[in-house]
């Protein structure tokens, strides 16, 4: 209670009446999301674009520069032929897909944008209120007021080749946003859940005690689980550069399919975020509240812990960008060292100065747009980094941190709208833990980060290809090492675990203890009937293994299903 009264004494303070037109953000998972990936990187050298390391997007700013490209046709040469080319979406095959995509985004988007808007609207709405427009069950605007509310439903059914058991997901809710004098921006989402999922699924939730991606849960039926998940924040702007966002949901940090600063792939949480873009900068500060690694017995108040991050990047090229992380989780049950409100110093002179009781990381980030095609970024996370340490010794426990690298190719080897993406995750053991189970880099029983947590090597790739408007392929595969823990010894794999139980101090190397070894690969297939409705087939082979165990378990899943106004849910794990 004492950091939400601080938080509401904040929003005061920085929130002047005279504040500016405020949006909401991009709902995570999102269709365009990809979307706006392909148009930086085949722009390249739009700097506004090139902010786009912290999420959720503001739609404000992108439908702004994706209003600029509709109306700009902006001309670019192509750096392997040498030729001028332009973005003309509307001349060919790939072009005709482009353009679809596009007039997806800002039909989506309407609230931000300033040209026509008649092709968005329904021959035939339902009783001349419903579906007045394409994509929205209801939708209001006014000169001082907008709203949009949509059913959400996702009824997904198969089968488990290898337990002959079937597995579901039946997801029904409602999601609204809004304005209100395009001064405070308001978003809501709200699903009723059941799941069975696979075999390895049930083990994650039973392991971990929460359902992947949610956190809490009551058991369902045979081997399911039953859910609630509710999202929901206000935005407002102070000045103009500095964006306020408070609420319950999730944000991430990097450019890639994974983050090894913070992920949206865990739990919501309670946080209010500062965002200020100014001149080639963007910096973010992100404070949040937590909960510690616990075990629910009944109806009991669970304890809180808290985080600070902050985000700085910069325009460093019209084509390049690189960024500067750091995060803090603070070692104390139920209390906010207001030390940390303090959105400007290092957060590892704090942390020194109240006696070093937290676990604080730092990180650099970048990202290079290549022509028109590509896109290469990176992430480098330290978590404890001593350099005699790394010299002398590279497999001292101490050496703990992280390195991502990846790139995305899109319309790859000259094919219209195939877009690969290829990634590399490395983090070493004990990365994350700390000397308690209060301050490690974890959130409602599972990691604030990259899913696997520690100790891990992962390869992945994905090809996502739109042949036509209205169809979809998205594969995916991905290859992982890990080191468990084995008998009773810390290895360094589970960041839930205090660090100072470890049996020695060196020795370690990732894959250290009982190392496991997995494959997955997955392939989905979806046809968007309307806007924002999806009819899709998948199937998922997964494959599993350790050296105590080297006998492969596997998991097959066929599925079939339907899905309105929401994300898909993958085990990627």
């Amino acid at each position: 209670m004492q950091f939400i009264k601080s938080l509401v004494k904040v929003l005061f303070f920085i929130c002047p009446a005279s504040a500016t037109a405020q949006s909401t953000f991009l709902t995570p998972g999102s269709k365009d999301i990809h979307f706006v990936d392909r148009m930086e990187i085949k722009q390249q050298k739009n700097t506004h674009l090139n902010f786009s390391s912290v999420r959720p997007f503001n739609r404000k700013y992108i439908v702004e520069q994706t209003e600029f490209i509709d109306s700009a046709r902006l001309g670019y040469t192509d750096l392997l032929t040498g030729r001028d080319k332009y973005v003309d979406w509307n001349s060919q095959a790939l072009t005709d897909i482009d353009e679809y995509n596009l007039n997806s985004f800002l039909m989506n988007n309407s609230e931000w944008v300033t040209g026509p808007t008649d092709a968005f609207k329904s021959k035939k709405p339902i009783l001349k209120t419903f579906y007045k427009t394409k994509p929205n069950f209801l939708e209001v605007k006014t000169n001082n007021f907008f709203l949009v509310v949509n059913p959400v439903f996702q009824y997904v059914q198969g089968i488990e080749t290898e337990t002959k058991k079937s597995i579901y997901l039946n997801s029904k809710g409602i999601t609204a946003r809004g304005t209100i004098g395009r001064k405070i921006g308001f978003s809501t989402y709200l699903t009723d859940n059941q799941e069975r999922g696979p075999v390895f699924f049930q083990q994650q939730v039973n392991n971990y005690r929460a359902v992947p991606g949610v956190g809490f849960y009551k058991p369902f039926k045979t081997n399911g689980v039953d859910y609630f998940d509710a999202r929901g924040y206000i935005t407002v702007r102070a000045a103009n550069a500095i964006d306020v966002q408070f609420g319950y949901d999730k944000n991430f940090i990097g450019n890639g399919y994974r983050s090894l600063f913070l992920s949206d792939w865990g739990n919501s949480n309670l946080f209010l975020k500062l965002n200020t873009r100014i001149w080639k900068l963007n910096y973010q500060n992100l404070f949040m509240e937590l909960f510690p690694q616990f075990k629910k017995a009944g109806d009991t108040l669970l304890d809180r812990k808290y985080a600070a991050m902050h985000h700085l990047s910069m325009n460093v090229t019209k084509w390049l960008n690189i960024g500067v992380f750091e995060g803090v989780i603070f070692g104390r049950k139920n209390r906010f060292d207001f030390q940390y409100l303090n959105p400007i110093i290092f957060y590892r002179h704090i942390e020194g100065t109240v006696g070093s009781p937290d676990n604080a990381v730092a990180g650099f980030d970048f990202k290079a747009n290549i022509a028109h095609r590509a896109q290469v970024y990176g992430q480098l996370l330290l978590d404890e980094f001593i350099l005699s340490e790394l010299r002398n010794n590279p497999t001292s426990w101490v050496n703990k941190w992280g390195i991502q690298l990846g790139v995305k190719y899109v319309d790859a080897f000259g094919v219209p709208n195939l877009d690969i993406q290829i990634e590399t995750n490395r983090v070493r053991p004990f990365t994350y833990a700390h000397n308690d189970t209060i301050s490690n880099y974890t959130h409602y029983n599972q990691p604030l980060a990259h899913p696997l947590g520690s100790n891990f090597q992962e390869v992945l790739g994905i090809v996502r290809f739109q042949p036509a408007p209205k169809w979809h392929v998205y594969v995916q595969g991905i290859y992982y090492t890990k080191g468990l823990d084995s008998a009773g010894i810390n290895f360094g794999g589970n960041i839930f675990r205090n660090y100072a139980t470890r049996s020695r101090d060196d020795g370690f190397e990732i894959g250290s203890g009982d190392k496991a070894t997995v494959l997955s690969a997955y392939l989905q297939v979806s046809y968007e009937l309307r806007e924002n409705i999806y009819f899709e087939i998948a199937g998922q082979y997964r494959r599993e293994k350790t050296l105590t165990n080297p006998t492969a378990t596997t998991s097959t899943m066929i599925t079939g299903g339907v899905r309105i106004n929401m994300f898909n849910r993958r085990h990627d794990y």
